[in-house]
């Protein structure tokens, strides 16, 4: 990455933007889980919940860890870390463009008074 233009991987958005995908980052942000509570938690069939785990893995979202016939899976910080970056370089932005408003509108006030 970057300093001023943070690079996020478009697969870790894409792999975001599914509704079921979303959820279980959601239940694995309290701490691993495996396959069976994902889909009991988010009532999907356990094929189901693989198939989207499987994108989330391939994606580098969570990674897996197997414990005798168990997969546990666990969230990866550093997608998110990517993606904070990326929207802090957002708010840098923005907060540059809110200062310089305030500058111009002090200006104007000041030729106002003048």
């Amino acid at each position: 990455m970057s300093g001023k233009n943070p690079d996020v991987d478009m697969t870790t958005l894409s792999a975001l933007a599914e509704p079921n995908r979303k959820e279980i980052v959601e239940l694995l942000r309290s701490g691993p889980l495996t396959v069976g509570e994902i889909a009991n938690r988010l009532g999907l069939r356990q094929p189901q919940a693989s198939k989207h785990l499987k994108v989330l893995s391939d994606s580098g979202i969570v990674e897996v860890q197997a414990e005798a016939n168990r997969r546990i899976y666990k969230l990866r910080p550093e997608p998110f870390q990517a993606l904070d970056s990326w929207v802090q370089s957002f708010r840098r932005v923005m907060q540059e463009r809110f200062d310089n408003l305030d500058d111009y509108l002090r200006e104007l006030q000041n030729k106002e008074k003048s």
